[in-house]
């Protein structure tokens, strides 16, 4: 079971030169599987061991040629994407046991590069939140320490690297969601520009662009194996992009590049002692690689942008949820947090909308705002 803490890169090395099979790797991922998922709850809604087994077989017949970059390797998808014939719970009562009929276009992007669908990683109920819990699967842990929490709302996908279920993952992140439990778990998540990985073309395309999905994994390199997989434009998604700028390959090399380092947001953010002078420490080794680092100063007034933040996620909320919470039946089925979203966005004008995206502009026309977003472009 040593080749499960290996990366997403060295497991395609092995599976391209035949030491290793897909059936092979399956074998040992569901042997993991029921050995820490127990304990963690990472993994929900796993498909049956013999249909994977058979699917993995098969895949083994494939003319090399014919092979995605994913071929082979297992992967769940977060809880609030559809992978067609598993669940789609979105960690909530309401939509538990519901059976997906379709891909959604991202999954269907990693099941075309080859990559084997075994289950869902755990979210938060209907994604919300920066802890992984909920009433339908219950609570995932951090493999570190389990009594403490995965984080969120992508805690399953993190959890699930971690312990060496999964080399690649999937998540979302409206505010955190795929660096959050990143980081609580020792693992890499990685938020992509908005609109570089295209959200699905249902529904209202236009207005909400605050959560994107992206990738997780162990290392930068099966980052951006992943993220090449999800990343491009959809004609039917107007903000989408196409994926320029990413490279094949990581080289390890920083020099030539600029880092924004904003630390504490001159004292306004508090950090755990320790935790900004680890961090600080982590910036001297991608000195040591070459990049050049900016110390920026507070470039605008937190507050101000976290009234614009909290506007819009309310709006963004409502907008998707109204429908459910309007039926009293399925209001009740709601957690509290849930409910006092969608009412603070139901109550909202649309001048109070207007105010917020205005913050925003403003913030985005900041010199330090536009230095920072000129370097997250992808």
């Amino acid at each position: 079971m040593s080749e499960l803490f290996e990366s997403a890169s060295g497991l395609q090395t092995a599976l391209a030169k035949g030491s290793l099979s897909a059936a092979e790797l399956m074998q040992s991922t569901l042997e993991r599987i029921a050995a820490v998922n127990p304990a963690v709850n990472a993994i929900v809604s796993l498909r049956a061991p013999d249909a994977l087994i058979a699917e993995a077989r098969a895949a083994d017949q494939m003319p090399k040629d014919q092979r995605g970059p994913l071929f082979g390797l297992p992967i769940a998808i977060k809880d609030l994407a559809n992978a067609k014939g598993l669940p789609t719970s979105h960690g909530s009562p309401i939509f538990a046991g519901q059976i997906a009929e379709k891909d959604d276009l991202m999954v269907g992007r990693i099941r075309a590069a080859g990559a084997i669908i075994i289950g869902k990683t755990n979210t938060p109920e209907m994604g919300l939140g920066s802890h992984t819990f909920n009433p339908v699967f219950g609570p995932t842990r951090n493999p570190y320490d389990l009594h403490r929490s995965a984080g969120g709302s992508s805690g399953g996908a993190a959890a699930a690297l971690a312990t060496g279920m999964l080399a690649i993952a999937d998540g979302s992140d409206m505010m955190g969601s795929l660096r959050n439990p990143a980081a609580w778990n020792n693992v890499y998540g990685f938020r992509p520009t908005w609109g570089c990985v295209p959200s699905e073309p249902d529904g209202d395309v236009f207005l909400h662009q605050l959560s994107t999905s992206g990738p997780m994994a162990r290392s930068p390199d099966d980052i951006l194996t992943l993220l090449r997989v999800m990343a491009g434009a959809d004609p039917r998604v107007p903000s989408s992009r196409v994926a320029q700028g990413l490279p094949h390959q990581l080289l390890g090399d920083l020099r030539g590049k600029r880092l924004g380092w904003l630390g504490n947001w001159g004292g306004a953010l508090p950090f755990d002692p320790g935790l900004l002078e680890a961090t600080e420490g982590a910036l001297d080794a991608l000195r040591s690689l070459g990049a050049e680092v900016d110390e920026l100063a507070p470039p605008f007034e937190r507050e101000r942008l976290w009234q614009s933040w909290t506007t819009l996620r309310s709006w963004a909320v409502a907008g998707g949820d109204t429908g459910l919470y309007e039926k009293p039946d399925l209001r009740a089925q709601m957690k509290p947090a849930l409910i006092w979203e969608i009412e603070r966005g139901v109550a909202l004008s649309a001048l109070d909308v207007h105010r917020a995206s205005l913050i925003r502009s403003e913030w985005f026309l900041q010199p330090a705002a536009r230095y920072l977003n000129a370097m997250m472009r992808f």
